[in-house]
C-alpha cells in the first residue's frame, strides 16, 4: 500500500490511521503488512463503502483537506469501488 510522499510522515507518526481507496477489487487484506520504510503499515480492517459515505471528517482523518481533494488521489486506475482501509504503523 503506497501513500503520497507528503502523507508518509503523518502515517508513521500515527496521525493518519485510515485511507479511502478506489479499486476494482480489494488490493490489501486485514492483518496484511505492507512496507513503509523503516517499518510497516498493518491493515486492521477493510470495508467497502460508497462515495456518499466520505465525510469531511473522514477526508481529514485520511490526510486530506476535504471531500473534494480525497477522490482525486484515492482513484487507482479504473477503480470504481470505494474501500475504507484502517491501519496502524509499526516501526
Amino acid at each position: 500500500m503506497q501513500f503520497l510522499a507528503e502523507l508518509r510522515d503523518r502515517v508513521r507518526s500515527g496521525e493518519i490511521t485510515c485511507t479511502v481507496r478506489m479499486w476494482q477489487s480489494p488490493r490489501v487484506k486485514a492483518a496484511g503488512r505492507y512496507p513503509l520504510p523503516p517499518g510497516f503499515v498493518v491493515v486492521t480492517s477493510i470495508n467497502e463503502m460508497g462515495l456518499d459515505d466520505i465525510t469531511p471528517e473522514l477526508a481529514r482523518r485520511s490526510g486530506f483537506r476535504g471531500v473534494v481533494d480525497l477522490p482525486k488521489t484515492a482513484r487507482h486506475g479504473t477503480g470504481s469501488r470505494e474501500f475504507l482501509v484502517t491501519f496502524r504503523y509499526e516501526a
